[in-house]
């Protein structure tokens, strides 16, 4: 897969056909996005590109009120994996973000060549969204080129929509947001070393420098890590430790049988599943009791996907996005 920042790179003489949008998590509607995208320019003799923005335009509008689904590396991992070839990677900075459709169109999208164009359901371009459906399909008119507008992707009744997933990973809802993306919701990171208390209870974890990405309620759940080509069950803390104190948020990772070193190797980390919300215990003990039965309500949940495998379902989906070693 060719990622330019310059429009020049992807001229094309034989015109082209895009897409344009911000990819954040590569759910099914971006996938379906995606591959309406490769049917029209297959039909029409069109080259492909897929134009996107870094970083994510709400970054820049508005820092303090978005966090990603995806880190940078992992989507575009995502796009190839989808058989993107061709990623026009956009700087978006206010400047960008003053311009028009029109403006944009003209700068970015006719250098292009652009033939076809097409947008998901509730997409508009340029300053204060501006740029609607029904005004690029005017400016093409002008310019040459024609619009399409894909229908919204349903999953039970309701659009899948980066809106939609992000509010069942705030609330613990890995299960459902895997339906919505295809795979299970997860991230890399590097393991790094905790303060041991885990080993003290007997539970030793794999403590992750987590991306910026959007991260799971606080909760324990059923989880799997990807190291290398190997897949492993765990079950995940994502929270505070409120029985030793609370503190900043921590991802740990209690592997069942395994005992080798992961310290400073970068592991794939997928939730499969939320089995409790985080809570404080009166005891050590209690706490212990309590993880004792995490493990083994994980271990059951997991193997049954062991059992979905032998019938077609799927066992690890690995998080593409992460080169483990």
């Amino acid at each position: 897969m060719r990622i330019a920042s310059s429009v020049e790179v992807f001229s094309s003489p034989l015109g082209a056909g895009a897409t344009i949008g911000n990819f954040d998590g590569v759910h099914l509607g971006h996938q379906a996005l995606i591959r309406r995208t490769f049917e029209i320019c297959r039909e029409n003799s069109l080259g492909c590109v897929l134009v996107t923005f870094t970083p994510h335009p709400r970054c820049v509008l508005a820092p303090h009120k978005h966090t990603p689904l995806a880190d940078r590396k992992s989507r575009m991992e995502l796009l190839r994996a989808l058989g993107v070839e061709k990623v026009l990677e956009l700087p978006f900075t206010p400047e960008m973000a003053a311009m028009s459709a029109e403006e944009f169109t003209r700068s970015v999208l006719l250098p292009l060549g652009l033939r076809r164009l097409v947008v998901g359901y509730d997409f508009s371009l340029g300053k204060n969204r501006g740029g609607s459906v029904d005004v690029l399909r005017g400016i093409g008119v002008r310019y040459g080129f024609a619009v399409e507008q894909l229908a919204p992707v349903l999953l039970d009744g309701d659009i899948v929509s980066s809106t939609r997933l992000r509010g069942m990973i705030a609330q613990g809802d890995v299960r459902g947001a895997g339906r919505l993306l295809g795979r299970y919701y997860g991230f890399c990171g590097e393991v790094t070393h905790g303060d041991g208390r885990g080993a003290g209870l007997g539970y030793p974890t794999a403590n992750m420098v987590a991306p910026e990405v959007l991260l799971p309620g606080d909760g324990v759940y059923a989880a799997l890590v990807r190291h290398g080509s190997r897949c492993f069950k765990a079950v995940t803390n994502v929270g505070q430790r409120p029985t030793f104190g609370g503190g900043a948020v921590r991802v740990e990772s209690f592997l069942p049988g395994v005992s080798f070193n992961l310290y400073g190797q970068s592991i794939s980390l997928e939730f499969v599943e939320r089995l409790r919300e985080e809570r404080r215990f009166e005891s050590v003990a209690a706490l212990t009791a309590q993880i004792a039965l995490d493990v083994e309500h994980a271990d059951a949940l997991l193997a049954g996907l062991d059992e979905q495998a032998g019938q077609g379902g799927r066992r690890c989906l690995a998080n593409v996005g992460c080169k483990a070693g």
